[in-house]
């Protein structure tokens, strides 16, 4: 653009507010952007990693070995954690403790609950700085233009030339802000919904292990069969 105008000439005309509010602006962008690339991979990888792991979980022969094949195969421990829980709820016995009172399907409930909630608070971390950026940006950068035009237009009446082409110009210049804004809102919202519903996918898959885990742990244990006496021979 022309030296007399444009995003440079604005920046380099502006005042501290105006700057204030592009700079909150990229810290926002670059912000936003580090955790999509992050959270991206993360949960692409957990996603692409879940129906093996399971898959070999319940090959295992017995629950210590499934927890043991988790640990290799479920490396963003999105479901070891329950595994861990059931197994560790399932062997506690502490005689005369509290604990000891509770019924096993009840301990065994509390112990996956608690790490179903970990493990989806660990899928939707972030997701928060994403809403947030999608929804303040705009107003942001409404802001440094509504700055910008009030600077302009007391300028101008200072000057005494309120002609047209010496309006247009600086509220022209001052909405580069909203422009910018937008550009930092979008790809925050896009990346929000799509995050999230990679998040509830791999929610509802650990809903589904939670609940089989909780059967086969409280499953009741079959008696292992007698073996039949011989009979003693005939005499006659």
């Amino acid at each position: 653009m022309a030296g007399s105008s444009g995003i440079i000439h604005y920046l380099q005309t502006s005042d501290a507010v105006t700057h204030g509010v592009a700079y909150v602006l990229l810290a926002m962008s670059i912000a936003s952007w580090c955790f999509l690339v992050v959270k991206s991979w993360i949960l692409a990888r957990a996603k692409r990693q879940a129906t093996r792991a399971i898959a070999q979980f319940w090959q295992a022969p017995t629950l210590s070995e499934g927890v043991a094949v988790l640990k290799r195969v479920d490396r963003e421990r999105v479901f070891t954690p329950l595994a861990e829980a059931a197994l560790h709820a399932s062997e506690v016995d502490i005689p005369g403790a509290l604990l000891a009172r509770v019924e096993r399907g009840e301990r065994v409930l509390r112990a996956l609950r608690q790490a179903l909630n970990a493990s989806q608070r660990r899928l939707e971390f972030g997701q928060v700085l994403l809403a947030s950026v999608g929804s303040t940006a705009p107003f942001v950068g409404l802001l440094g233009t509504v700055w910008g035009i009030y600077h302009a237009l007391g300028s101008i009446a200072a000057s005494g030339q309120a002609q047209i082409e010496n309006v247009a110009g600086p509220v022209g210049e001052a909405l580069i802000m909203t422009a910018f804004g937008l550009v930092v809102a979008i790809p925050a919202v896009l990346a929000y919904n799509v995050l999230g519903r990679l998040a509830r996918q791999l929610s509802d898959d650990l809903d589904g292990f939670a609940h089989d885990l909780h059967a086969y742990v409280c499953a009741p244990v079959e008696p292992a069969p007698v073996a039949a006496r011989p009979r003693p021979a005939s005499t006659h």
